[in-house]
């Protein structure tokens, strides 16, 4: 991309793709109407490994990811604790008593947390920037950094928090011992009605000592991933959203099915050698969409196999899991 063609004129962002601007509340209203509610599918309760207080650091080149659940991960390698996406209220709702509730616990307590040194958030939505979450981070770790897209540092400072670092699309902040980059992804913004799309959404590439990790936070399938590995790549891990797909004439232009993170993973990853794992987020814990809960990792597991991709390669954690790159 040349120029800043998500930048809206007048003020605010959009997807710069054909075909890829989210339906408007039409849409929203036809789903609503046609929605599948299955009691059975509903109960289904994803795996959850036994929980465990994760190390306090991680200091050599070694790349250590936990699962606390949707897009939430604690990353670690160099000596830097990392939270993605971090939401551990019971709800993804603006509201206590309504909206979508967790399926499964949180994979860590908040407690066993190490000292976190930088949360990425990708956009405000209520699954990703949780306002019970962010407040309790910034009075546990008030020296912590917050990397976000532009216009989400606002939502941050006025709960308190003070390093907070506002990234475009393709901007990149060192911080010493890590750094980040921000990268496009198709999706949209609003935690009302009334600031849709006021600021802007993205993925991540998070740069340790001796390791990358590619977090594309909530996105549809868009160009883009083939750049991204050509400008900020290799990666050893890509963190890609498999779930809330359903009805896929709604969905498609927000969110990947897992046919789409697979693809977007084959343009991430060389070809001849493959060395990224990946790692599926964005699924498990909320009932967002009209699919089973069950679905997304089974549909996942399936479309690796059809394009022949090695089973050690992805990696699907249950909640609570870690796995360590040596």
């Amino acid at each position: 991309m040349t120029g800043r063609p998500h930048h809206r004129a007048g003020g605010g962002f959009c997807n710069p793709w054909p075909d890829a601007q989210p339906h408007g509340f039409s849409g929203v209203m036809r789903w609503a109407l046609t929605r599948k509610h299955s009691r059975a599918e509903i109960d289904i309760v994803p795996r959850v490994a036994f929980p465990r207080k994760p190390r306090p650091t991680v200091d050599s080149d070694a790349l250590t990811i936990t699962w606390i659940g949707h897009s939430s991960f604690l990353i670690q390698s160099g000596g830097v604790n990392i939270l993605t996406d971090p939401i551990w209220s019971e709800r993804a709702s603006p509201v206590s008593f309504a909206g979508p509730r967790r399926l499964v616990p949180p994979g860590m307590s908040f407690d066993d947390l190490p000292p976190i040194h930088a949360t990425f958030v990708s956009h405000d939505h209520y699954d990703h920037l949780d306002d019970r979450t962010t407040r309790q981070l910034i009075q546990r770790f008030p020296s912590m950094h917050w990397l976000v897209p532009l216009g989400v540092g606002r939502f941050l400072s006025r709960r308190g928090a003070s390093l907070v670092a506002e990234l475009d699309w393709w901007d990149t902040l060192d911080l010493g011992m890590f750094s980040a980059s921000c990268t496009p992804a198709q999706h949209f913004s609003g935690r009302y009605p009334w600031n849709r799309d006021d600021s802007l959404w993205c993925g991540w590439v998070i740069r340790f000592r001796g390791r990358s990790v590619f977090f594309a936070g909530d996105t549809a399938m868009h160009p883009e991933f083939r750049a991204i590995a050509r400008r900020l790549g290799p990666f050893d891990a890509a963190i890609l959203p498999i779930s809330a797909y359903e009805p896929r004439w709604f969905m498609q232009p927000v969110h990947m099915n897992p046919t789409d993170a697979t693809g977007a993973y084959c343009d991430l990853t060389d070809v001849s050698t493959r060395t990224t794992v990946m790692v599926p987020s964005h699924w498990g814990r909320f009932r967002l969409t009209d699919e089973p809960v069950a679905e997304p990792p089974a549909e996942a597991l399936r479309a690796w196999s059809d394009a022949g991709l090695s089973t050690d390669m992805l990696w699907l954690f249950a909640h609570g899991e870690t796995r360590s790159l040596a």
